[in-house]
């Protein structure tokens, strides 16, 4: 049989705010962390794994700290309509553009503006290249060490 006994108001005070703290460490770090990651991912989007055009999709990308129960946690996301694709590459089927608003669709053409009343699109296969995933990858082992000290200095606290 074991048995343990903790002597002192002090020390029952330290063990009755441990969880608290190791919470509010963890928080601070997951915070961190998730503006790392999202700078990491920025970086992929300018030029890492694809070409920036017009930064529309590294302006999307959104973190939100989430925090239910004890497990506290962020989450990457975007809301820009091709940001799947790219990640996770895949098929695009063709598909007929019409002009929405207009007679015409307008587009520059050697030196000289060019108007059509329709565009065939062809199926286009588009590879994987991965942004949000492979960023994550990268910083693994930078977010399980940091995770592991904001628990440590808790309970050194």
């Amino acid at each position: 049989m074991i048995t343990a006994s903790v002597i002192g108001d002090a020390a029952l005070a330290r063990l009755a705010t441990m969880p608290e703290a190791v919470k509010e460490r963890l928080a601070a770090a997951v915070d961190r962390l998730s503006q790392e990651l999202r700078d990491a991912v920025e970086r992929k989007l300018s030029g890492e794994v694809l070409r920036q055009r017009s930064g529309r999709l590294a302006a999307s990308i959104d973190v939100n700290l989430t925090g239910t129960g004890g497990a506290i946690g962020a989450r990457l996301s975007s809301d820009v309509e091709y940001a799947a694709i790219h990640e996770y590459g895949g098929t695009i089927a063709a598909r007929e553009v019409l002009p929405r608003g207009a007679r015409a669709l307008a587009f520059p053409w050697k030196g000289r503006q060019h108007f059509f009343k329709r565009v065939e699109l062809p199926t286009v296969t588009m590879p994987e290249r991965s942004f949000l995933r492979s960023a994550l990858d990268e910083m693994a082992p930078q977010i399980r060490e940091a995770v592991a000290a904001a628990v440590r200095e808790a309970v050194q606290q």
